[in-house]
């Protein structure tokens, strides 16, 4: 090689290898090495081979472009094959002739119509573990392949398997992508049937019971009771799926009307007093003499603070305290509630208001509910264009704290609003 052709080569090295960071296509990289090895080492052909796990064969990656119709479905044996050799002992082979070599495959020569004189083959490697082959065939004017042949078809093979392994991975992540959504498709269609069709049984379920409970003599009553208890919290699970789902399918909606914040926060306040008495735990509101008011939909924001005071009397230890609170910043009203009780993990903070999540496993958790009720808060708030956080100290207490704006069209960047 002269030193013309040798500067060449490096520079072609060289931009190969800034290539594997681009943002191109493995086949066209691979494509590019091919020619290169060809190119640089005088052979009438170079290709790729990958391991194809499924068939424990070789299946041709990169080749000529007069020959990918032919060899895109052929695979070559790892037994009985010059390819299959370097690749399975992990060493390169040089055969300058082929007639004389046993494990030369006559196959695929028959089914491009090629004749094979001679190979220089090497294993592709990535992490100590072939994953293919890397092989120059007939070298100009019937010479010997070198040593500084060698030298360039392995260093073109690591660049190689560097592509090879990324295009693996990027098949692999797109797998596992399509199959999220798909599942996640699956998920969401589930809840959506589940909901509607659970409907219309369980208000037969409460019409029924709730008429039953009038009737029936006292001694029966608290059975009944149970019944219409249960049947409510059920409704009160498929109204929040319901809503989460309305959501993200775009089709929920809000009805503004100006609004007292002031009475929204009291209606809540009072509609917990006995379950915070229950508990042994202290309820209380604190506001600005003033009071605020909001475009927005009473009921929606009264659902998502009273999810957020529900989960402080759920994770608050008897003797604890709940703050409600409310206050004008520039813009915005921010509504807070703040606890004393167990606190979140600093590792969970980031996931707490996904639908479903659960903070501690399902196996060891010593509270109910099924992880919607900070889902539906954040779908609540969020219809109002407002935003919704978390801050909290394991042990210590949390505190939970969004945004409305004093006008819609002051929405906080990171919501929607959904006007009707």
């Amino acid at each position: 090689m002269t030193d013309s052709n040798h500067v060449q080569t490096l520079e072609r090295l060289l931009e190969i290898s800034r290539s594997l960071s681009a943002p191109l296509e493995a086949e066209q990289i691979l494509q590019s090495i091919t020619a290169l090895a060809a190119e640089s080492t005088s052979s009438e052909l170079a290709s790729i081979l990958e391991y194809e796990p499924e068939s424990g064969k070789l299946r041709f990656l990169a080749m000529p472009w007069f020959h990918r119709d032919v060899l895109r479905d052929i695979r070559v044996s790892v037994d009985h094959s010059i390819a299959g050799w370097a690749c399975r002992q992990a060493k390169p082979v040089i055969v300058p002739d082929v007639r004389s070599d046993p494990r030369h495959d006559r196959s695929v020569d028959q089914a491009t119509d090629f004749e094979t004189r001679s190979i220089l083959a090497v294993p592709v490697i990535y992490r100590g573990e072939p994953i293919g082959v890397m092989e120059v065939l007939n070298k100009a004017g019937q010479a010997h392949y070198t040593g500084d042949d060698l030298s360039i078809l392995e260093i073109l093979a690591s660049q190689a398997a560097v592509a090879m392994e990324n295009k693996r991975t990027r098949s692999q992540i797109q797998h596992s992508l399509d199959e999220l959504s798909q599942l996640d498709r699956m998920k969401n269609d589930f809840i959506a049937i589940a909901s509607h069709e659970l409907r219309t049984p369980l208000g037969l379920i409460l019409g029924h019971a709730t008429f039953l409970r009038e009737i029936i003599d006292a001694e029966h009553k608290q059975q009944m009771d149970i019944i219409v208890r249960n049947a409510m919290k059920l409704k009160s699970i498929i109204d929040s799926i319901a809503d989460i789902d309305n959501f993200e399918r775009g089709v929920a909606s809000i009805r503004r009307r100006s609004i007292s914040i002031r009475r929204v926060i009291e209606e809540v306040a009072d509609s917990f007093t006995e379950e915070a008495k229950y508990g042994e735990i202290s309820l209380r509101v604190n506001m600005a003499k003033d009071d605020l008011h909001v475009e927005g939909d009473a009921s929606k924001i009264a659902i998502a603070i009273s999810n957020l005071v529900k989960n402080s009397i759920t994770f608050t230890n008897p003797g604890g305290h709940i703050q409600i609170s409310a206050e004008e910043v520039p813009g915005f009203v921010k509504i807070s509630v703040a606890d004393d009780g167990i606190g979140i993990p600093a590792s969970d903070l980031p996931r707490i208001f996904e639908r479903f999540y659960q903070v501690e496993s399902h196996l060891t958790r010593r509270h109910g509910g099924m992880g919607l009720g900070l889902s539906v808060a954040k779908v609540m708030i969020e219809m109002h264009g407002g935003r919704i956080w978390a801050e909290s100290l394991e042990g210590k207490g949390s505190k939970f704290s969004f945004l409305l704006p004093l006008k819609p069209d002051q929405a906080d960047s990171s919501g929607r609003v959904f006007v009707t």
